[in-house]
């Protein structure tokens, strides 16, 4: 289902405005994985809670892409994430928001990568996935998180 129709099926089943939200559960298919973006702040509105962790990410004024993202070790996963590549594709959002929404994995699996609670105003920054074209609400799903001088690859458990 495409995003715009999934909205107007919301809208005439009443479902308002958590038609985005419930949008943003809706898998990896709604994001565009072709392009990953790269975003740093601290945490805001944090919720650690399933089927997923969520937090609202406050970005600094100016976003710049760290010279060494390319470079940054990353952990073996079981899925089959060419990690590499997507920290040498990244680049910062066209759009200027602010404020991100940002989907982090299930608890079960944060916990398998002993990832610590993310707590309101911790600093962390990641790689991620929004949607196509950066149409529509300002809203990432992670793919790595940079937290604490450790990098947690979040599309499955550590390999």
């Amino acid at each position: 289902m495409q995003r715009r129709d999934f909205v107007q099926l919301a809208a005439l089943l009443g479902w308002g405005g958590g038609a985005t939200g419930a949008l943003a559960h809706h898998g990896w298919s709604s994001f565009d994985q072709s392009r990953p973006i790269y975003l740093e702040g601290k945490a805001d509105d944090v919720k650690w809670r399933n089927p997923h962790a969520e937090l609202v990410l406050e970005l600094p004024e100016t976003l710049r892409l760290p010279a060494d993202l390319a470079q940054r070790a990353l952990p073996a996963q079981t899925a089959g994430v060419d990690g590499p590549a997507l920290l040498a594709k990244s680049v910062v959002p066209t759009r200027r928001d602010r404020r991100w929404e940002v989907e982090l994995a299930p608890l079960f699996r944060l916990g398998q990568w002993q990832m610590p609670e993310i707590k309101n105003g911790d600093a962390l920054s990641l790689v991620g996935f929004t949607f196509k074209d950066e149409v529509g609400a300002a809203i990432v799903r992670a793919e790595y998180v940079f937290l604490g001088g450790k990098v947690y690859g979040l599309r499955s458990s550590p390999a």
